[in-house]
C-alpha cells in the first residue's frame, strides 16, 4: 500500500488495477491539478521486457494531443516505483454506458465520430492502438469520448485458451497475439502485425456493441471465438440500426483488410455524414452495400412514416409482418465448395493433418449426385486467404461454401464446421464435433449427412449407405496416408516416389487400408504416365494395388477409376476400361479425375462429342486444376478444333503462365495448323518451366524438324536417345521427331519398341494430328489393329 504522499502527489484514492498496473487518483502538489496516477506492480518492475512496455506505453501516448484521448502528463520513478502521471477523467467506462439493447443512434454516432477522430490523430503520429475496445474509452460527464492506453500491450499470464473466456481479458501469448480477443481482426489471429486497419476493425466491433448491446462474434472458448471472428460473417444489425449506420459498421468488419476502410479519416467522414443528415453517401461508403447508400436517413425515414396514414401504416406493418414470419424455404444449393480447414492447434506438422481432412470431407461429398462438389486442387488455392466468401463462390461457381477450422490434440480430433449461402452471405448451418481419432471416417460422415440435410438434397439409398458405411482407422496409419497424398498432390516425379514409400508404411500398419492400396495404384500409374518407369515396370504394380483396394471396398471410386485407366492405357481392353470409368462414376459422380481420364478415353476412339462433354464437367468440378484446363484444350485438339482448342489453351495459359504442359499442348496445336513459329515458340517457353520434360523435348525436336531446322532436330534426337541409355525415356517420343524429320523407318523402328513397351502413347496413334504422316502406310494400320484401335 502506497503512503498518502509520493514524490510530488498526493493519494486520494484507488481508481482501479490491471495486469500492467495499479490506478489512483491523486493531487499533483506542484501543479495544483488532479491526475490519474498508474504505477507498475513492484514484482513486474525486475522484468525488464515488462518493464520496457509499460515506459513504452507512456513515450508512445505522450506524443499524442488530441481532445478525444487521454493526456499523459509525465513517466517518472521514485523510490524504486515506476509511474505515470496522465489526464484524470470523470465520467464512467463506455462499456457501462451500453444497456441491453445497445445506445440510442445519434450517441453511438456521436461517440463513433469522436473515437474515429482520435485514432485519425494517433495514424497520422504512427501510432497504433493495438487493445481499442469498450473498455478502453471513457464516457466524460460532458458526454465526451476519450480513449485510453494508446500503445499498450498486455500480457495475461498462464492463460488456459481452452476454457476461459477472454471477455475482456488483454492477449499477448508465445504465439504473437496482442489485444483483447473479442475485438482482434482476423488477421492478428494468424500471427501478422497490427496497423491502423486492425484498428479499424476494432473501431467496427466498438460500433456493433454500442449500437446493440452486443458484440458481432462470440464463443465459449479461445478456439470457438477466434474460428467466428475469423470464418463466420457478420450478424444480421437490427432493423433500428440506419442503414448508413450498418454500411459503415459491416465495411470496418470486413475479413479482408484491403475491403476496410484504408484510413481513421475515412470512417470519421462517414459518420459525420450520418450526423449532418447527408443523404448521398455513395462517395463516403465506397465498397459498402448499394441497397444501404441508397437507403434514406433515419431522420427522413421517420418523417415520411409520419406522413403516411394510418391505413398505409396498418398494411405496410402486416406486410412485414407476413414476410418474417412466413414459412421458410430450404435454400435451392446445388453446388458447393468446401474451403480448406483452418488448422488451430497452431503446430505447422498439422498442416498436412488439416489439409487432408479437407479433402476427405470433399470426398465425403463428393457421393452425393445431387451436388456438385468443387474438387480439391480448386479449394485449395484459397488456403490462407481471406477472401470474402461470395467472392470465392463466385470465382469457383458455387451457390455454398463450408468452412471450418479442426484441432487434433491427445488422440480427439475437435471440428467446427459452417454452411453458407455465399449468394446471400447468409449462415445455414453450422456445427462442432469432437471425436476420437479412430472414428474419423465417420466424423466427416456425420458432417457430409448433416450438411446434406440442411439443404435438402436428394440422397438416393445407395449413397445413404454409403455415407454411412465407415470403418474405425489406426491413427498412425491415417497420418502416413494424409502425408503421402500430401506427396501425390504435388505430381512430381520426386514426390511420387515419397508417396508410394508413404502409402507403403500405411499399409503396413493397417494391412486393410483401402484407401492406402488406391493412393499406391494412382503413384505407380502416374509415374508410369510421366515417363519415369517403364509402363511394364509400373502398371502391374499399379493394377495389383488396385485390385487390392477393391477386394477391401468394391465401390471405391478412386481405385475404379485408376484400374479403368490401367484397362486402357496398359492393357488395351476398352470395353473392360469403359466399364470400370462408369463404376467409378457411380460411385463417385464428383471426382473430377475420373471424368477428366474417361475424356481421354472416349478422345481416344473418337467420340469426341462426349469426351469434350466429359473434359468440361471435370472443369466444373475442378475449374482452377491447371492439368483439366490443359487437357480440356487437348480434346479439342484431338477433335480437330483447333481454333477452340487455341482459345482455351491461352485462357489457360493467362491463368497459370508457368505450367508446362499448357503451352506443350498450345505448341501441338500450332503446329498441326502449321503455324511452326508460333509453335516453336511455345515449345521452347514449355522446355524453360520446371520440370524438365522428355515429352517438351520430343515436340520440340518435331517442330523444328517441320520448320526445315533439322540441325536442331537431330540434336534433340540425340540427346533423347543418350538419355535413354540412362533411364527411361518413351520410345514413342524418339518416334514423334523422326516422323518430324520425314524417316519413317526409324519412326517404325520406334513405334514398335513403344507397342513392345505398351507406352500409353499408343493409345494415342488413331486421333493424334502428330501421327497424321503415317496414316496411310501398311504399317501404321497393322499397328492399330494390334493395339485395339
Amino acid at each position: 500500500m502506497l503512503a498518502q504522499t509520493f514524490s510530488h502527489f498526493r493519494i486520494l484514492d484507488k481508481l482501479g488495477s490491471g495486469g500492467m498496473g495499479v490506478v489512483y487518483r491523486a493531487e499533483d502538489t506542484s501543479l495544483g491539478r488532479t491526475v490519474a496516477l498508474k504505477f507498475l506492480p513492484a514484482e513486474r518492475a525486475k522484468d525488464k521486457s515488462v518493464l520496457e512496455r509499460f515506459k513504452q506505453e507512456a513515450r508512445t501516448a505522450s506524443a499524442l494531443n488530441h481532445p478525444n484521448i487521454c493526456t499523459i502528463y509525465e513517466i517518472g520513478e521514485d523510490s524504486g516505483e515506476i509511474y505515470i502521471a496522465m489526464e484524470y477523467i470523470e465520467g464512467q467506462i463506455l462499456r457501462e454506458r451500453v444497456g441491453q439493447d445497445g445506445m440510442p443512434v445519434d450517441a453511438v454516432i456521436r461517440f463513433g465520430r469522436q473515437i474515429a477522430s482520435a485514432l485519425e490523430h494517433a495514424h497520422q503520429r504512427g501510432v497504433v492502438h493495438r487493445d481499442l475496445k469498450l473498455a478502453n474509452i471513457m464516457a466524460t460527464t460532458q458526454g465526451d469520448a476519450k480513449v485510453l492506453d494508446f500503445g499498450l500491450a498486455r500480457r495475461l499470464e498462464e492463460l488456459d485458451l481452452t476454457r476461459t473466456s477472454l471477455a475482456e481479458a488483454p492477449l499477448e501469448t508465445t504465439v504473437g497475439l496482442a489485444g483483447t480477443l473479442p475485438y482482434m481482426a482476423p488477421e492478428l489471429l494468424e500471427g501478422k502485425a497490427a496497423g491502423p486497419r486492425s484498428d479499424l476493425w476494432a473501431l467496427g466491433v466498438v460500433l456493433y456493441e454500442m449500437a446493440t448491446g452486443c458484440r458481432p462474434f462470440a464463443g465459449g472458448n479461445f478456439f470457438q471465438l477466434s474460428t467466428a471472428i475469423m470464418k463466420q460473417p457478420v450478424p444480421p444489425l437490427p432493423q433500428d440500426v440506419p442503414p448508413g449506420l450498418r454500411a459503415v459498421i459491416l465495411k470496418c468488419l470486413e475479413k479482408e483488410p484491403a475491403r476496410r476502410y484504408q484510413r481513421a479519416g475515412e470512417v470519421l467522414a462517414a459518420l459525420e455524414a450520418l450526423g449532418s443528415g447527408t443523404e448521398d453517401l455513395s462517395a463516403t461508403f465506397s465498397g459498402a452495400a448499394p441497397q444501404a447508400l441508397a437507403a434514406p436517413a433515419a431522420g427522413k425515414r421517420a418523417r415520411w412514416l409520419r406522413r403516411l396514414t394510418p391505413v398505409w401504416t396498418l398494411a405496410i406493418v402486416l406486410g412485414v409482418v407476413f414476410w418474417v414470419t412466413r414459412p421458410s424455404r430450404p435454400p435451392h444449393i446445388r453446388s458447393i465448395a468446401v474451403l480448406p480447414l483452418t488448422n488451430l492447434s497452431r503446430d505447422p506438422d498439422q498442416e498436412i493433418f488439416a489439409d487432408g481432412m479437407t479433402e476427405e470431407l470433399i470426398n465425403a461429398l463428393s457421393k452425393i449426385s445431387a451436388l456438385r462438389v468443387i474438387s480439391r486442387t480448386s479449394v485449395m488455392q484459397y488456403k490462407g486467404t481471406h477472401k470474402p466468401l461470395s467472392d470465392i463462390a463466385r470465382e469457383l461457381h458455387a451457390d455454398a461454401v463450408v468452412d471450418g477450422t479442426v484441432q487434433r490434440s491427445d488422440g480427439r480430433v475437435k471440428i467446427w464446421a459452417s454452411l453458407v449461402d455465399a449468394r446471400v452471405d447468409r449462415n445455414l448451418w453450422s456445427k462442432s464435433y469432437d471425436e476420437n481419432v479412430a472414428q474419423i471416417a465417420s466424423l466427416q460422415s456425420q458432417v457430409a449427412q448433416a450438411i446434406a440435410g440442411e439443404i435438402q438434397v436428394q440422397v438416393t439409398p445407395q449413397e445413404s449407405a454409403s455415407l454411412s458405411k465407415s470403418r474405425p482407422v489406426n491413427p498412425q496409419a491415417y497420418d502416413t496416408y494424409l502425408r503421402a497424398r500430401y506427396y501425390w498432390n504435388k505430381r512430381t516425379p520426386g514426390d511420387l516416389n515419397k508417396a508410394i514409400e508413404s502409402f507403403k508404411s500405411a499399409i503396413e500398419i493397417d494391412p486393410t487400408y483401402a484407401l492406402a492400396y488406391a493412393g499406391l495404384a494412382d503413384s505407380y500409374s502416374l509415374l508410369s504416365v510421366y515417363g519415369e518407369l517403364s509402363p511394364r515396370e509400373t502398371m502391374p504394380r499399379a493394377k495389383a494395388a488396385a485390385k487390392r483396394a477393391l477386394e477391401i471396398d468394391a465401390a471405391l471410386a478412386e481405385a475404379q477409376a485408376t484400374l479403368a485407366n490401367i484397362e486402357w492405357a496398359y492393357d488395351w481392353d476398352a470395353v473392360t476400361a469403359e466399364a470400370e470409368f462408369r463404376k467409378a462414376l457411380a460411385s463417385n459422380p464428383n471426382y473430377a479425375s475420373a471424368h477428366q481420364w474417361y475424356a481421354v478415353y472416349l478422345s481416344n476412339h473418337g467420340r469426341h462429342e462426349e469426351a469434350i462433354a466429359e473434359i468440361l464437367r471435370a472443369r466444373e468440378l475442378d475449374p482452377l486444376s491447371p492439368i483439366i484446363e490443359a487437357n480440356t484444350g487437348a480434346d479439342y485438339y484431338y477433335a480437330r478444333q483447333y481454333d477452340r482448342a487455341i482459345e482455351e489453351l491461352k485462357a489457360a495459359a493467362e491463368r497459370d503462365p508457368n505450367f508446362w504442359v499448357t503451352h506443350s499442348i498450345l505448341g501441338q496445336t500450332y503446329l498441326a495448323m502449321g503455324r511452326t513459329a508460333d509453335a516453336t515458340a511455345e515449345l521452347e517457353k514449355a522446355r524453360s518451366l520446371p520440370p524438365e520434360s522428355v515429352r517438351t523435348r520430343s515436340m520440340l525436336g518435331r517442330a523444328y524438324a517441320v520448320a526445315g531446322r533439322r540441325a536442331e532436330a537431330q540434336r534433340l534426337v540425340e540427346e533423347l536417345l543418350s538419355l535413354s541409355r540412362k533411364r527411361y525415356v518413351s520410345p514413342a517420343f524418339i518416334a514423334i521427331v523422326y516422323v518430324g524429320l520425314g524417316e519413317k523407318d526409324k519412326a517404325f523402328t520406334w513405334l514398335e519398341k513403344a507397342y513392345a513397351d505398351r507406352s500409353d502413347w499408343m493409345t494415342l496413334l488413331n486421333t493424334d494430328p502428330l501421327f497424321d504422316p503415317l496414316r496411310s502406310d501398311p504399317r501404321f494400320q497393322d499397328l492399330l489393329r494390334r493395339a485395339g484401335l
